[in-house]
């Protein structure tokens, strides 16, 4: 169980009281995280998650908080940060940084058809939209300047093969770095994969996980949603799904010519990030009992984003 910081139903009564929120009746931890350590609450008063902070600066937590307080005042179904009767939003369990927030309806979807790719295009938009005019600075720790020490680092633990496609990719980025940050931005998700998104049918009922949210190109944020929502078992692009999702996207804020140019590029990068950072979590949590996602995957994502034909939609 991917639970880094377990915790005692005391220590849990005890960070909850200054909630108001009834007593606790139930709790137990989240399986699906890699990162952070989650648990569902049930209190008198309803139901709630709650998130230690394993990973990451204190210093970046109010950046979260304020971030999901303004998506939440946009009426996106996004778990902001509930305050305790003093006002904080932010406070500590079992010497973690700890935020509670409501739990949202819905389930994940582990097989998207084209209407669930069209709402996550929509509300990858409106992410954007809500934030582009007024930017939360943050800089991701896991940007094109960690993609290459990272690259790097990993390149003799890797077969001949993996090391050719990684260096064609880690080039490629060095030479497109002023391109690649000169596009427009936004607050980015920057991991809206299926298992951070809950439907009821085909209605997109929540967002969660925004502890890799940053400031950068909103193009990047598609293409990291996009590699994980439209894509088959092979690592290829489903177009139609893709073309859902880029659609309902696009009707709210359309690309630019600029965007047009790098989004192959751009499709290569979101797929280097993923299998880096998936291979030193192999590496760094092997034998223990942490869910691991496959580092494979993105390799292949890669190997098969060397020719991409999808392109975006009309760009102006």
């Amino acid at each position: 169980m991917s639970v880094f910081t377990p915790l005692t139903r005391p220590e849990l009564e005890t960070f909850l009281a200054p909630y108001g929120l009834g007593r606790l009746l139930d709790f137990q931890g989240i399986a699906a995280g890699t990162e952070n350590s989650n648990f569902f609450i049930s209190l008198e008063q309803g139901e709630f998650v709650l998130t230690l902070v394993e990973r990451g600066p204190s210093e970046d937590l109010p950046f979260f908080i304020e971030l999901l307080d303004v998506l939440h005042d946009a009426d996106m179904p996004v778990p902001y940060a509930l305050r305790d009767r003093d006002g904080n939003a932010l406070r500590e369990v079992a010497g973690k940084p700890a935020l509670l927030q409501p739990r949202l309806s819905g389930k994940h979807i582990k097989s998207p058809n084209s209407q669930h790719c069209a709402q996550v295009g929509e509300l990858l938009a409106h992410i954007h939209l809500a934030t582009r005019g007024q930017i939360i600075e943050r800089r991701t720790d896991r940007g094109l300047d960690w993609m290459q020490a990272c690259g790097e680092e990993l390149m003799p633990r890797l077969n001949p093969a993996q090391q050719t496609l990684l260096q064609a990719a880690l080039a490629e980025i060095g030479s497109a770095k002023a391109q690649i940050m000169a596009l427009p931005r936004a607050n980015l998700h920057a991991d809206l994969f299926r298992d951070n998104v809950m439907f009821e049918g085909t209605h997109l009922t929540g967002v969660i996980d925004f502890y890799n949210a940053c400031s950068g190109p909103m193009l990047y944020d598609i293409a990291i949603t996009l590699n994980d929502w439209c894509c088959d078992e092979q690592g290829r692009i489903d177009v139609p799904r893709a073309q859902a999702l880029l659609g309902a996207y696009a009707t709210l804020r359309p690309f630019t010519a600029s965007e047009a140019e790098l989004w192959p590029l751009m499709l290569r990068v979101a797929c280097v990030r993923f299998w880096l950072s998936r291979l030193i979590a192999a590496e760094s949590f092997a034998g223990m009992d942490v869910m691991i996602h496959d580092p494979a995957e993105f390799e292949a994502r890669l190997a098969a984003r060397q020719q991409v034909t999808l392109r975006l939609p009309f760009a102006l």
